[in-house]
């Protein structure tokens, strides 16, 4: 418009052609100037969007003063509206945290999986039920999980009709787990895409604990019955017949010595097998020099050894055995059992050997226990350890055994993930092995 006027008066003639002139470029340069801070405002409005939008706070240093007071007055309206979305954004922030937390700290198990069923998060109790794998789940026992039919069938109701579905399932694998939870789909999905929830509660404890309280009940009343009643009897006649009999009488009080000694052992033993079966379910920690421990059972044993004329050779290596992660104390009672158990039969000699030995793709620790006795018929080695079998009932008991000592074994091995070997025939004595992860 100025440019127009100029231009006019120029023409009729109204103004000098030079002031005219000089005029209108003073107008040209005043336009220029506005324009150029205009744009250098918007630039910086925009620069100012762009550096909000990535979240790298545009406003971390004073900015000079506006040059325009339409340009600045949106600018400071930008950071109040920045700041105020920064401070909600690190809200977000603690508040997630805090939930993930909260979540990993649950003591039961809880497991997030996508749409698809893959899975997405486990907390800390749950990648401690499955196994560890670093801090991961163990995918092998979450497919097993997932894969389970009842498990299966709970997803499928949750998706179908939104509600939460509960399961009760038994898990196989090296240690059988009872679990119970519940399935819930979430509506909206969460943050990470999490569309099913579930939440798990261990009962493997509690199941055993109410099984072992009916095997112990069963059992106990099943063996101890015979020599009960035998100390019953044998009181009734020294009340009776026996009466003024000393020689009776010392005969009797020793065969009820035995007989409460037997008792004895066989409730020590029903309890430490119940002890055992308590914590099957739950892997040792720590590690255990199984050389060192060897040689400790070993000499524990020896005065009962040499009581009974039998050689104990001992074939152990000079480097360390280490067996990880395990339990000193129940390994030692492996120890104890396998000794004792070859102490029964042996004739002569009994030999304990022992060295690291790899079994698959895993490193770990052996150690052997064999007798020169009679051996153990091949029908009868896969229920030798069952609990209260016996091949020959009858010598068993005299010798004083319990038939608990490798159900026990069994069960320590079970929590350990080792594994225990028989081999045997007729004639050429028997062979213990037991192999232990470690290395």
């Amino acid at each position: 418009m100025p440019v127009l006027v100029f231009g006019t008066l120029i023409v009729l003639g109204a103004l000098d052609p030079l002031a005219g002139l000089v005029g209108l470029g003073l107008c040209v340069a005043g336009g220029f100037a506005l324009a150029w801070y205009w744009l250098a405002g918007v630039v910086r409005l925009n620069a100012a969007l762009r550096r909000a939008a990535e979240e790298q706070g545009p406003f971390s240093a004073p900015l000079p003063a506006p040059r325009l007071p339409a340009i600045g007055e949106i600018e400071e309206g930008l950071a109040r509206l920045t700041r105020s979305l920064q401070t909600r954004a690190a809200l977000v922030v603690q508040l997630r945290a805090a939930d993930e937390a909260i979540v990993e700290a649950l003591p039961d198990p809880l497991i997030v999986l996508a749409a698809d069923r893959s899975l997405l998060r486990a907390n800390r109790a749950a990648r401690r039920l499955f196994g560890l794998a670093g801090e991961g789940l163990s995918r092998g026992d979450l497919g097993a999980l997932l894969r389970h039919p009842v498990m299966a069938a709970a997803m499928d109701r949750s998706l179908a009709d939104t509600t939460p579905q509960p399961v009760e399932l038994v898990l196989p694998g090296a240690v059988t787990r009872d679990l119970s939870g519940q399935v819930l789909l979430m509506q909206p999905p969460l943050a990470d895409g999490g569309r099913l929830v579930i939440m798990l509660t261990d009962r493997t404890a509690a199941r055993a604990v109410e099984r072992m309280r009916v095997d112990f009940v069963t059992n106990a009343s099943h063996e101890l019955r015979t020599p009960l009643a035998s100390v019953m009897g044998f009181i009734e006649t020294l009340r009776g017949p026996a009466r003024d009999d000393p020689a009776a009488q010392e005969r009797f009080l020793a065969i009820m010595a035995e007989q409460s000694e037997r008792m004895r052992r066989l409730i020590d033993d029903l309890l430490g097998l119940s002890r055992v079966e308590m914590s099957e379910h739950q892997p040792p920690e720590g590690e255990v020099a199984l050389d060192v421990l060897l040689r400790a059972e070993a000499a524990a044993m020896e005065p009962l050894y040499a009581a009974r004329g039998i050689r104990l050779t001992l074939e152990l290596p000079d480097a360390p055995l280490i067996a990880r992660p395990a339990d000193a104390d129940q390994l030692g009672q492996v120890a104890r059992n396998l000794l004792d158990n070859a102490l029964r039969h042996a004739r002569a000699e009994v030999r304990l050997t022992a060295g690291p030995a790899r079994q698959g793709h895993r490193d770990g620790v052996v150690f052997s226990v064999r007798d020169d006795g009679p051996g153990v018929a091949r029908e009868h080695i896969p229920r030798l350890t069952e609990r209260f079998y016996r091949v020959d009932k009858g010598r068993g008991r005299g010798a004083g055994n319990t038939g608990l000592g490798l159900a026990i074994v069994k069960h320590i091995l079970t929590r350990h993930r080792g594994q225990l070997t028989i081999e045997s025939e007729l004639g050429e004595g028997a062979s213990f092995r037991v192999w232990i992860p470690g290395g």
